[in-house]
């Protein structure tokens, strides 16, 4: 919000000084983003000028006028300049604003006399976007008569005289869009007076006849709604330059006097308002919900939908104003309204804000309901608006005023009077608590050691006992709070599930995959991608009230969805070669039926409820999983290349397994979304665990993923925890390496045959690696050749070639008992 200094200090006795200002909003919590001085914007001379004479140039593809203008006896020049101009909204005998050569304008642009349109121009006639105080283009500045005389400094005129405060503020302090709501924070930051602008004029209450009849339907949605009518207004009236200019500083165009005014007391008291013409209504108004299939083209031109939840202002054609976003073209002042209804009420927070965004209207009234808005309001914005309509555009006044009032008065809110400081470690007495709740408005009642407090209606933030205490502090001063760091409480240090989730994403990590941190929301179209069939447990889903995503509604049992997600998305954006895990917990529905419990903020809530609401919270098992796509091994001039395979995905699951301090049996499986002939169970202590393999080519071509993509997912509360690891016994003699090739039936596991060899070496077998598997005529059929590299070492001593033999042969013998395996080339 961009406020001018000048308008502050009306309304608090405030230093001009800025740098004072921004340290006092700072100090208070309002971020103030630039300090804009005014006057500094244009360097030079600015001056007012009269229009003598207007020469219309023809010939030319847009209007171009060549204008003598008086400027007053200036230092070098003549009195009468002559200046090219392509506005046309003003006349000869209008005040205008000047500047002269060797001004400089916002942006760098250097005023000099040139000779262009077979003229010379000597100076320029400025409009506000030139001078950068508005987006106004459309003309030039024209100044009232008799405001000032030619060659009189122009600056205080356009208000190029003040200092403008740009600020940041925060959703939760919705007070502060508002020139009335700042002023205030000055006044508890400076500890200086401060006068409401509301309290400036004493409004007068309803009448019993209406100035207009209005009746409202639905109180929820609007819970007040006031107007007021002043009948034979002068059209052509301008607006004062003061509104006007302060118009301009917020970045607000001025329009009309009576739209003018709106806008100028939504700035300087926080109350949004509307001005129709009542000329053009058609029969009472009435505020209601809108009906499906009703339509309004709003004030922007634009021709919308209107949803049930929208609140409009109807008369007997229908919708004529999207409530509290914005007006109708039908009902718009015009340059010849002569009356005007104005109309002020306070509508609910909830319904605006989805109201401006559901059609994308985020306007500055939408911006201040949505935050929060004084239902007080509404009569004291009702009568200065008519005070100043008739003060600056005559008409009479309807001495009758409507007021629709279902205010609800703001809930007592009980809080501990030590509260502010066990919250923020200052020690504040009960008094000083009691002064600064009292001071931003709230009246206090102790009671004992509880403070009985009613906010103030113009802060509906203030809600609960937290947020008191945070007022006390932050109007005290966030600099008096300590930066003093908790002791750390003892403890043990990670847990061993902790330890585990580490060892299994660093042991990942080294082996070249890259972590990713997804959503953790997905579909049932995704699942049905993936081939989950119904009745299987990952079906089981828990679906989100309020999505972030209407696409994604559901939260996740399985890892795999964003993840192949995460692999498709870099996929697309040109990566080739991928491999990603993830550690994280997927979700899955308890079944439980029933409503869980309410239970508040404000205390532990007891046992049974605590066990109530448990039955609803979903099994947040942690898993982990990786998927692999492209090469793992580059092609280059050492070579080909290897593309990843299902081998990879099973020897990643192996690695967390190892990670884990287990040992992972590899079983053939069968499981979607794996392709039902390169899918491998993970098996640790008897029980199935995980899968890793082959994504069904189905699955690739739903997911839009490479043939042949990756994937391993392991339950990582499913392995066991193990207890203390004995160090292993590092023997510094030399290993014994003996290969061995075994001829098998091709459809007994690779892994039972290393089982049966480990078995029968005893305890000189080091390690065992399957490193070939061969097939060929030779072989037989339905037979083929594992060759197994096995390691042998002693701890105590250099093993002899009769050890190594015979502890091979025990390996093989017990191969070969077990499946009949037979050394090739025996």
């Amino acid at each position: 919000m961009r406020v001018s200094v000048a308008w502050l200090r009306e309304w608090v006795d405030a230093p001009a000084d800025p740098a004072v200002l921004e340290e006092a909003l700072v100090r208070v919590g309002i971020e103030v983003e630039e300090v804009v001085d005014l006057a500094a914007t244009v360097d030079g001379a600015l001056v007012v000028g009269r229009v003598l004479s207007i020469e219309e140039l023809t010939g030319y593809k847009k209007p171009i006028r060549y204008c003598q203008v008086d400027v007053g006896d200036v230092d070098s020049g003549d009195r009468v300049r002559g200046i090219i101009c392509g506005a046309t909204n003003f006349a000869a005998g209008d005040l205008v604003v000047v500047a002269l050569p060797g001004t400089v304008l916002p942006g760098g642009f250097a005023i000099a006399a040139r000779r262009t349109y077979d003229r010379v121009s000597d100076g320029m006639i400025c409009s506000a976007r030139e001078l950068g105080i508005g987006e106004d283009h459309s003309g030039i500045i024209v100044l009232p008569p008799d405001s000032a005389a030619p060659g009189d400094p122009a600056r205080p005129l356009v208000g190029l005289d003040d200092v403008v405060l740009d600020l940041e503020v925060t959703p939760d302090r919705g007070y502060c869009l508002s020139v009335r709501g700042i002023a205030r924070e000055l006044s508890h930051a400076l500890g200086v007076a401060y006068r409401d602008p509301a309290h400036a004029v004493e409004a007068p209450g309803a009448t019993d006849e209406p100035p207009y009849p209005v009746t409202v339907e639905d109180p929820v949605g609007c819970d007040r709604f006031a107007a007021r009518l002043v009948r034979g207004i002068d059209p052509a009236a301008p607006t004062p330059p003061v509104i006007r200019n302060r118009l301009a500083v917020a970045g607000i165009r001025s329009i009309s006097l009576a739209v003018d005014i709106t806008n100028y007391l939504m700035l300087e008291l926080g109350q949004p308002m509307h001005a129709f013409d009542p000329n053009r209504l058609s029969g009472p108004l009435l505020v209601r919900r809108a009906r499906a299939g009703e339509r309004l083209t709003t004030l922007d031109g634009v021709d919308r939908k209107l949803d049930p939840e929208d609140m409009v202002i109807c008369d007997d054609t229908g919708p004529i104003s999207l409530a509290a976003v914005m007006g109708g073209e039908n009902s718009e002042m015009q340059p010849d309204s002569v009356d005007v209804l104005f109309e002020a009420a306070h509508w609910d927070p909830v319904m605006v804000s989805r109201t401006a965004r559901r059609h994308r209207l985020l306007s500055e009234a939408a911006k201040r309901w949505e935050r929060g808005v004084d239902p007080r309001l509404a009569l004291v914005a009702l009568e200065k608006a008519v005070r100043l309509l008739t003060g600056y555009g005559g008409g009479e006044l309807d001495p009758r005023i409507l007021d629709v009032d279902h205010v609800v008065a703001p809930k007592p809110v009980r809080v501990a009077a030590d509260l502010p400081s066990r919250v923020a470690g200052v020690p504040y007495e009960a008094e000083r608590v009691t002064g600064l709740l009292t001071g931003i408005g709230c009246a206090v009642a102790p009671v004992g050691d509880v403070l009985v407090v009613t906010p103030p209606t113009w802060r509906p933030d203030l809600l609960q006992p937290a947020d008191l205490a945070e007022e006390v502090v932050r109007l005290d001063g966030y600099d008096k709070v300590p930066s003093v760091l908790p002791v750390a409480p003892p403890g043990r240090g990670l847990t061993a599930g902790q330890r585990r989730k580490r060892s299994v994403g660093r042991a990942l990590a080294e082996n070249g995959y890259v972590e990713v941190l997804s959503y953790p929301f997905t579909s049932a179209s995704v699942l049905d991608a993936l081939q989950v069939p119904e009745g299987d447990p990952r079906r089981t889903v828990v679906r989100l009230t309020n999505p972030l995503s209407d696409e994604e509604p559901l939260l996740r049992t399985t890892l795999l969805p964003p993840l192949l997600g995460t692999l498709r998305r870099n996929l697309g954006r040109g990566m080739r070669d991928l491999a990603l895990y993830e550690v994280g917990p997927v979700f899955r529905a308890t079944g439980a039926t029933g409503t869980p419990p309410v239970m508040g903020v404000d205390g532990r809530p007891d046992e049974a409820d605590l066990v109530a609401a448990e039955r609803f919270v979903p099994q947040q098992p942690w898993h982990v999983a990786a998927v692999l796509a492209g090469d793992v091994e580059p092609a280059g001039w050492w070579g080909a290349g290897r593309a990843a395979s299902w081998a990879d995905a099973v020897q990643a699951a192996r690695t967390v397994v190892s990670a884990a301090g287990l040992h992972a049996v590899v079983r053939a499986g069968t499981q979607p979304p794996w392709h039902p002939g390169r899918c491998a169970g993970i098996v640790v202590n008897g029980e199935v665990v995980g899968y890793a393999g082959e994504l069904h080519p189905a699955v690739c071509s739903a997911l839009d993923l490479p043939r042949r993509t990756a994937a391993m997912e392991l339950s990582l509360d499913a392995l066991p925890l193990p207890g203390v690891v004995p160090a292993p016994r590092i023997s510094t003699y030399p290993p014994a390496l003996i290969d061995v090739a075994l001829v098998v039936d091709a459809a007994t596991p690779a892994a039972d045959v290393e089982a049966a060899l480990v078995s029968g070496a005893g305890e000189l077998l080091e390690s065992v690696r399957l490193f070939d598997v061969y097939t060929s005529e030779q072989l037989g059929a339905g037979r083929r050749s594992l060759a197994y590299k096995l390691t042998f070492r002693a701890p105590d001593r250099t093993l002899t070639v009769e050890e190594a033999v015979a502890a091979r042969d025990a390996a093989v013998a017990v191969a070969a008992e077990c499946y009949g395996a037979m050394l090739r080339g025996a």
